[in-house]
């Protein structure tokens, strides 16, 4: 009977993201990766890699990790060009080139650059070269952050097509009640997040619940995701080989589509549209578009092509969206069929079209 790991041998686009511990850690962790990629033939790797801050802060001599943004923002300056001379040496000794990806969230969440990124990585991965990406945190602000690397990595993952994502860490996987690992999770939501277990560190920035997180949105991109410990020799060959390593989460066998994952993870809700019981049913159970007729409020100040979240008069959401129009002209349309419209304002009979709503992924 085949394994759900067979899929993993045959992966040719992989994600590995790397987190910050791991590398401050030191040791010969770039060079390792850097063999288990230059050595593995006819796949092309992208590297999500933390690590800038974590070296910037000991260059700078910060004892501890920085509160005040400025302070982070001047470690990653420092740390980011000691993290690249890292990966340059590692990988130049292989004969392969890596480029350096700096990104925020905002050069994902506006269409063209992230069509730009796209186009970019591709070049990239057709020319052999290896991307290394990080979080600009030199000028990255609350606003514009993706909240960690293990996000970044699940939203590189539709740009370069992924077929597999690799979250290195240094815990050896998803950990049942009794602190075994767990294999296989086919359900984020069923086999994964009773098990969760928030944690923080003075080094890095995610946990097991941002890995999961991470994971639900990479799987529903169409890849599969394992969570392995970095430090242990050999493991990402072993994930490559298909052993029984980590916790794989198996990648959904009904994908989004890029667009569709973009409005669903990629941009930030801007407001919301509060439905009635029938409107409710309609996009939940069969997909439709929401009509104005069937909005009870509108909340937040959006815009005509802003993200927004399709929300129960309870507040819990059920889909998201992309707004046809501002907050302003939707409140005005609220409870009103389209003939009940002026004439000028008839096109507002339909709030968010079926084409640019994502259901059931929040929530």
């Amino acid at each position: 009977m085949a394994s759900p790991r067979d899929a993993l041998e045959r992966a040719r686009r992989v994600v590995v993201k790397i987190g910050s511990r791991t590398l401050a850690g030191g040791g010969d962790v770039f060079h390792s990766l850097a063999g288990a990629v230059t050595e593995r033939r006819g796949t092309s790797f992208v590297v999500v890699s933390s690590g800038a801050i974590a070296l910037g802060m000991k260059k700078l001599g910060y004892r501890t990790r920085p509160k005040e943004m400025a302070k982070l923002q001047a470690a990653a300056a420092a740390g980011q060009s000691l993290l690249m001379r890292a990966y340059e040496e590692a990988f130049d000794a292989r004969g392969v080139a890596v480029a350096q990806v700096l990104l925020t969230h905002a050069d994902l969440a506006d269409r063209t650059r992230a069509n730009n990124a796209r186009a970019a990585l591709g070049a990239l991965l057709d020319a052999g070269a290896v991307p290394v990406l990080n979080e600009n945190d030199s000028v990255a602000v609350d606003e514009i952050r993706f909240g960690d690397n293990d996000q970044l990595a699940a939203m590189v993952a539709p740009l370069v097509d992924a077929e597999l994502v690799v979250l290195l860490s240094d815990v050896e996987g998803l950990l049942d009640g009794e602190g075994r690992r767990i294999p296989i999770v086919r359900d984020v939501v069923r086999d994964a997040l009773p098990h969760v277990r928030r944690s923080t560190s003075a080094v890095g920035t995610g946990g097991m619940a941002s890995k999961i997180e991470a994971a639900r949105r990479a799987t529903l991109a169409g890849a599969n995701v394992v969570v392995a410990d970095a430090r242990v020799q050999g493991i990402l060959e072993s994930v490559l080989s298909g052993h029984d390593v980590g916790t794989l989460f198996v990648a959904s066998t009904e994908r989004l589509s890029a667009k569709k994952y973009w409005i669903a993870f990629t941009l930030r809700p801007r407001g919301e549209m509060v439905l009635d019981r029938g409107a409710v049913e309609a996009v939940r159970a069969k997909g439709k578009s929401v009509l104005s007729v069937g909005v009870l409020g509108i909340r937040g100040g959006f815009r005509a092509g802003d993200a927004v979240r399709i929300v129960d008069a309870e507040g819990t959401e059920i889909a998201r969206g992309l707004a046809r129009c501002g907050a302003a002209e939707a409140a005005i349309a609220c409870g009103k069929t389209r003939d009940d419209l002026p004439e000028a304002l008839m096109d507002l009979a339909v709030l968010v079209h079926a084409d640019d709503l994502v259901v059931g992924v929040h929530g």
